[in-house]
Parts: C-alpha cells; structure tokens; sequence
C-alpha cells in the first residue's frame, strides 16, 4: 500500500492551466496517481497507509526559489524555516557572481570576508570544500531543501586574476574557462555574475562572452546580477541581452527591477526589450520578488575602483582620508557604480545588519539618521560603520516603485526569487515573506496574477529554467515537492518591523515526499540533497 493519499485537494498543478479537484498519492518521494474528481464521479478512492483531508487547500508543486543567498545557512540551520514554511522545496545558490566555490586556501577566506554581510563571516562552519562538486556533496548530507548551485563568475575571476581591475591574460582566461566548465561537470546548473561587485565586475563583456559560452556548452544558463538598476539600468538589460545573444547561452535576469527615481514608471521599457528579443528567438527569463526595497551590503555601494585588491586593500582606502574623499565625492557628488551610477541619498539606506555588536544600536536607522544622532555627516557615519564593522554592515535600500514591480511579475517569462539574506539583526522581511506574499497580496487582494498563473511563475516556469525532468509540476512520476495552502489566509508575517515572522495559510510542505511542514509546524525531516544539473 502506497504512503500517501492527499484527497479531495485542489490541484494548482504548476503549469497556469486551470486548477482541478483530485485525490493525490504519494509514495516513495514521488507521485504515484492523481485521481481526479474521484467523489464526485463515484470513483473507487485510492487507499493508503496515510490519508490527509485537503479541503479547502490548493495543492501545489513546491515554491522554487530562483535567487537565494542560503549558501550557508542551509548548512548552519538545519530547521530553516525562513524557506520551508513559505513552501520553497527548491533555492538556486551561488547568486550575484560570489559564493564558496570554486576556492583555494587564499580566496576562501577573502571571499568570507567579501560576503560577511550577506551570510554572515562564516567562521562557525568548516568550509571544507574547494570544488562546486564537494560543496554539493556537502549538501548531499540532508539539508531542509533542495538546493541548485551556480559557478560564481567573481570567485571564479579572483581565484585566476585575484581582486585586480585587469583585462585577464589569455592563460588567465582558459583556467576561467575549465574552472567554470568543471563546475558545470559537477553538477552545476549555469554561472552567476555580480557586475556591481568586486571583482566580478572587472570582467569585461568579451571575458564574459567566452564563459558564457562554456556555459552554453554545457545546457546551463547565465544569471547575472548586471552593471546598473539604477541611472543606466536598461542599458545594463540590453548589453546582457546582446552577450547571451553573442556567445548563444540562455539567459536568466537575476531580480530584475528598475529602481531609483530615474526609473519610476520604466518598466514597460524594459519589457518591450525583453518582448523583442524573445520575438528574435532569445531564451530568456527573470526572476523578482515583490517588495519595492533592495538589500545589500554597505561596502557594495562603494566605487569599484576602491575594492581593486580585495577587501583588506578596501579597508586600508577608506582608512587614509585623501582617498575616503574621493569615494565620498563619487558616491554622494557623481553616483558611483556601486550605487548603480546614482548619488546616494543616505536618507534611503537603512542599516539592516552589523557584524560587530558594538553597533547594534544603529540597526534599523538610515545612515542619515544615525549621523543626525551623533552630529556628524552621513558619510562619517557610513565610514565609520564601514571600517568599525570590517565591511560586514547589510544595508536596505528604498529606492523600488510598485508600478515597477507589479509590471515586472507579469511577464510571461517571470519566475519568483526572494534575494533573501537571513544574516543580520533585522533583514528584508522578503527573505521570510516572499512566496506567501506573492499569493496573499499579489493574488488574492490585488489580483495582479490569477492563483494559477502565480503558482506556475513560482513553480513550473523556474522549473523549466533549470531543465529539471521531474520537478515543478504536480504530474504522476514527479517529484513529490508539494505544498498545501489555504487561498483564502496564506499570507506573509514578515514585515520590516518583524522581519522573521513566519507566515499563515502554508500548513503542509513535503520534500521528496516527507512533511518538512506538517499541521503548521517544522518537523526535524531534513530530505533535501543537490539539484545536479540534467547533462544535454
């Protein structure tokens, strides 16, 4: 006798076609039958050793999310609730062009000190990997969720090149090209970039045409985090769209948003570029979550010419006053890169994370207001914390508009990611929120997305992205990664105030078949393992 029925649900099945009623059964971590309107007609109800009464429930593939920052999380918090009780089965790793790696005994730890904000300085792990493939036989151990894995291009580019702002030579350039190539025999799923980000941002389109093509070699696709939201963001959109073009690699636009004032209203700008290239055969997608704040590091706002040589050559800049004034003056005077070509308004940035306990007082203030509290600048208050805090300070940055984020999940290429960082005292409530958040506020209350068509863009369409044969769509043989939710209460608890409340209305999660959720609460299943990209 099978494990599991799940009956009379409501059956959301991932692919945007129109929800049914059925009995579903599970057994041995997939989904054996699916019985559909098997009351109704008088059908003989499938049995099993567990019987589980969905009504009223809508039963979904499980949420994948498409931009995650859980690289170590995953490892350090084996509960991570932050993702399950949001429905997430799946996060995709490796983000925004840095992450653990490929490393060698050098960079790992200046790529730790890189990252401390997003995931904290990572010294309570034993980081005892080098390759991408021991980092995902790490998270074959059993992890909350499933995870996918991209080769970071920035570590890639500072274990060959270093944090240097140089063309790479051409040795230089074919040991990046086996390093990413190696990282996708591993199982990688495609190569990220961070081209705000030292020293992925470095790389210049041509370096980065010849790794995509060794991505494209490989079935993987590429996500870069690309070189402005901001005063030159679609510009940015149009240069990542044209190199994918160039090196026939598919293309994912991680979080993709226009933010800052310069971009109010913008967004069917973007979506025509997007809507042309598809019309040109482009394979392209995005990914969004729907907040209107970014989130960030501190020191990622800073000039990129200042990062050249790692964070310790950082440090020492804003340490001798000559060259801290002149990051004041591109930051605050011409816009620097890192702050995506538009002077920053300090009244805008507010503190989120620190490092160093010593400043936890100044969490949840703008930088701005922390100045005002102690009489000083703006930019002496963000120097001091940059400094004080080794670089570690998480910052949110208000700068989203809602048209914008509205016009973007429509898209017919959109998928959910929450860019969630869970490190820091009080981080993006998106990284607890995002997935309910689309379905309570985004469905239900505004009805922006049908509940069908939401649940396709957080399930089959990622899904497809990720070439997975078996996942994302609640079909017999699949994977069971399965969610019930409750359309009528599913909602987010996260907010700014409370960033880590969990949210409403998500009581059953399944992982390869076994309840992570189960009546609303975590149980101790840790059924994930590493998604290994399908070889072509």
């Amino acid at each position: 006798m099978e494990e599991l029925v799940i009956r009379d649900a409501d059956v959301a099945d991932g692919t945007g076609a129109p929800s049914y009623r059925a009995d579903v059964v599970v057994d041995r971590g997939r989904i054996v039958s699916i019985v559909k309107e098997a009351a109704a007609a008088g059908c003989q109800r499938p049995r099993a050793r567990r019987e589980l009464d969905a009504e009223g429930l809508v039963l979904s593939p499980g949420f994948v999310d498409m931009h995650a920052h859980s690289d170590l999380a995953l490892l350090r918090d084996p509960d991570h609730s932050a993702k399950v009780a949001q429905g997430v089965t799946l996060e995709v790793l490796g983000q925004d062009g840095l992450s653990y790696a490929p490393v060698d005994d050098r960079t790992r730890g200046e790529v730790r000190r890189a990252v401390s904000g997003w995931n904290g300085p990572g010294d309570d792990l034993d980081l005892d990997w080098r390759s991408v493939g021991e980092y995902l036989d790490r998270l074959d151990r059993g992890v909350a969720v499933n995870a996918a894995y991209l080769v970071p291009q920035g570590t890639v580019r500072a274990l060959v090149v270093g944090w240097e702002d140089r063309p790479a030579t051409p040795a230089e350039l074919d040991r990046m090209r086996q390093l990413v190539a190696e990282g996708l025999e591993q199982g990688a799923v495609g190569m990220s970039s961070g081209l705000t980000y030292t020293p992925g941002m470095y790389a210049s389109d041509a370096e980065l045409t010849e790794l995509c093509r060794v991505v494209a070699r490989h079935g993987g696709y590429y996500c870069p985090h690309h070189r402005s939201y901001g005063a030159g963001a679609l510009e940015a959109y149009a240069e990542m769209l044209a190199l994918a073009r160039e090196a026939g690699c598919a293309l994912h636009l991680a979080h993709a948003t226009l933010n800052f004032d310069v971009n109010r209203g913008r967004a069917p700008s973007l979506l025509t570029l997007l809507d042309e290239a598809l019309a040109a055969g482009a394979d392209v997608s995005l990914d969004s979550y729907p907040y209107t704040p970014g989130c960030t590091t501190l020191a990622a706002l800073l000039p990129g010419w200042a990062g050249e040589g790692g964070p310790e050559a950082l440090l020492a800049r804003l340490a001798d006053p000559g060259t801290a004034e002149r990051i004041r003056h591109a930051l605050e005077t011409t816009g620097s890169d890192g702050c995506h070509g538009v002077p920053v308004d300090w009244d805008t940035v507010e503190i989120s994370g620190v490092g160093d306990p010593a400043f936890a007082d100044h969490v949840g203030l703008t930088v701005a207001g922390a100045a005002r509290l102690r009489g000083e600048t703006p930019w002496a208050a963000a120097r001091r914390l940059l400094t004080g805090d080794r670089l570690g300070t998480t910052v949110l940055q208000h700068v989203g508009h809602e048209e914008n984020v509205r016009a973007v999940m429509r898209h017919r290429t959109h998928t959910g990611g929450s860019d969630g960082i869970l490190h820091g005292a009080r981080p993006h409530p998106r990284a607890w929120g995002t997935f309910p958040h689309y379905l309570g506020r985004y469905v239900r209350e505004l009805g922006v997305l049908s509940l069908e068509e939401c649940v396709a863009h957080l399930t089959g369409r990622p899904a497809a992205r990720l070439r997975l044969p078996d996942r994302g769509v609640v079909r017999e043989g699949y994977r069971a990664d399965l969610v019930l939710f409750d359309p009528d209460t599913v909602a987010a608890g996260a907010t700014s105030e409370r960033p880590r409340t969990l949210p409403t209305g998500l009581p059953y999660v399944l992982v390869d078949g076994r309840f992570a959720i189960e009546d609303g609460r975590r149980t101790d299943v840790l059924a994930g393992r590493a998604v290994r990209r399908t070889p072509v």
